[in-house]
């Protein structure tokens, strides 16, 4: 029975005595009980348990990329914040910020019980998915095959890539039919769709396929990485919309370099989130600092910080670009301006499904886990 003076934080267990749904992969101590309180996880941030690294190394990785993104409001030729051209960077700012609090979170919270922990899991994958959509929205917008090339009348048709169809209307000669087709009308629906498949891949690996959960989870979102990029891809193996003496050629030419370091640092989290790394290797020495989970904290936060420079990059590039418009005007080719409802509304579509995802999830942990809840209180009762 564990009984406590006023005051006195819970004491970390081992491994052997917290249930087993709780212990984690050569992890044996600084585990906490799943029976505390709101206050009780909330000051544990505090604490050297094995889920304070979890914690902060996605919490404090709010602040860094708040910084390094509101850059791009202050930039020469920016219109306001508030701006319909800003609508998709504010759902890309949106599904991050969700993405690291919902995370952080999770490690901080679950401890409050066996169904807590399965729900702010739940959770957790939910914002990832909503975080590929949002990505997805910021390529749709800037990264876009055809985002901001339109000639205006005073640049040379020629020089930047535009030709003629008989209905005389304005296409990039670089821009393939097919591509066009696809993000035009699939692009931003098959994001939504592979988001969902993902919630619902990941929410099963916690009452299913437990002794593969690492592998799968890494793999499912695997493919909203290939969905979300076809837009670099096609920007990468394609020659640039901007005229090579152009400022904004300049500036976009970093593109490529981030993405590369994007796709680097997702490969290494994967290696530490699949391998176990280095705490396989030496069961209970990186218990509270340093284990896996943590590295792939820390290299999944590198992946977003290099994706949002690469998108501050085109960005910027567009910005520079005075006689290109984002999006180009001549219907009926052009695409669509960012709207609230193409935007926001979107995102709120998907967060309402992803929502009821989780419902019928944690209704399933609660019927599954509420019962042995309600016996690990009677077992191990507290007084604070």
């Amino acid at each position: 029975m564990m009984r406590l003076k006023c005051g006195q934080p819970l004491p970390l267990l081992r491994h052997s005595d917290v249930p087993p749904r709780v212990i984690e992969n050569f992890i044996l101590t600084g585990y906490r009980f799943p029976n505390y309180s709101l206050k009780e996880c909330l000051m544990s941030a505090f604490r050297p348990t094995n889920e304070t690294g979890n914690f902060w190394s996605h919490f404090l990785p709010v602040f860094i990329f708040f910084y390094h993104f509101v850059e791009v409001f202050s930039w020469e030729g920016a219109p306001s914040g508030e701006a319909p051209f800003f609508y998709p960077l504010w759902n890309y700012f949106l599904g991050v910020f969700c993405l690291l609090m919902a995370s952080s979170l999770a490690h901080l919270l679950n401890s409050m019980s066996l169904v807590v922990r399965e729900v702010c899991f739940f959770v957790d994958y939910g914002t990832i998915s909503s975080y590929t959509v949002g990505s997805s929205l910021a390529y749709y917008y800037y990264i876009h095959p055809r985002a901001g090339i339109v000639d205006t009348g005073t640049l040379n048709s020629s020089v930047m890539g535009v030709t003629h169809d008989h209905a005389g209307l304005q296409t990039p000669s670089y821009a393939i039919p097919d591509f066009i087709v696809f993000f035009e009308s699939f692009y931003i629906p098959c994001a939504c769709v592979v988001a969902i498949i993902c919630v619902l891949s990941c929410c099963n690996t916690r009452q299913r396929w437990r002794r593969h959960r690492y592998i799968i989870r890494t793999l499912v979102f695997l493919l909203p990485f290939l969905v979300s990029s076809t837009p670099i891809f096609h920007r990468l193996l394609s020659r640039s919309p901007y005229s090579n003496t152009s400022s904004s050629f300049t500036a976009s030419s970093s593109m490529p370099v981030y993405f590369y370091r994007h796709c680097l640092w997702l490969v290494v989290s994967a290696i530490f989130n699949i391998s176990k790394f280095p705490e396989r290797l030496a069961p209970g020495r990186f218990d509270i600092w340093g284990h896996s989970h943590q590295w792939f904290h820390c290299c999944t936060f590198l992946s977003i910080l290099d994706e949002l420079h690469m998108i501050k990059a085109e960005v910027q590039a567009i910005l520079l670009s005075p006689t290109l418009l984002l999006p180009p005007a001549t219907p009926p080719s052009a695409l669509p301006a960012p709207t609230i409802a193409a935007t926001y509304g979107v995102m709120l579509l998907l967060q309402t499904t992803i929502v009821s995802i989780i419902m019928w999830f944690s209704w399933q942990a609660n019927h599954i886990h509420g019962p042995q809840t309600d016996q690990l209180k009677k077992a191990h009762p507290k007084t604070t």
